[in-house]
């Protein structure tokens, strides 16, 4: 085969050139999501770049509410780390009173006195 068309050569081209080595991936298979799932691009997106206010409000106060002990690990004192808290939950009333998605995701508050005898506990307060 002696015809080499215009995109073939562009390739071979930047090939030569050694644009594409050294790319991130390289060598490593393709990972196209979990089956069926049509939006894994945007997922792994979202995390990649860490694209937290893209996600709806009920979805990122579900996000806080999981990384509330991150959060908290360099919070020195009760009552700084009690009104973290208490923000959290103030958002999270908020959010669910006004439930601004098409779908209503409701969240639930922290127990204040639970997320602090954890944080207490890791801190070694406790």
């Amino acid at each position: 085969m002696g015809f080499e068309n215009w995109i073939d050569r562009q390739i071979r081209e930047a090939t030569e050139r050694g644009e594409f080595s050294n790319l991130p991936g390289e060598g490593k298979p393709v990972d196209l999501g979990r089956p069926g799932d049509d939006e894994w691009w945007i997922r792994r997106k979202l995390e990649k770049e860490d694209l937290r206010g893209a996600m709806p409000t009920s979805l990122a106060l579900r996000r806080e509410k999981q990384d509330i002990q991150q959060t908290l690990a360099d919070v020195r004192g009760v009552e700084a780390a009690r009104e973290i808290i208490a923000d959290l939950n103030d958002r999270i009333r908020d959010a669910n009173v006004r439930q601004t998605e098409r779908v209503p995701i409701f969240t639930r508050e922290l127990d204040i006195e639970e997320v602090l005898a954890e944080w207490m506990r890791r801190q070694g307060l406790s």
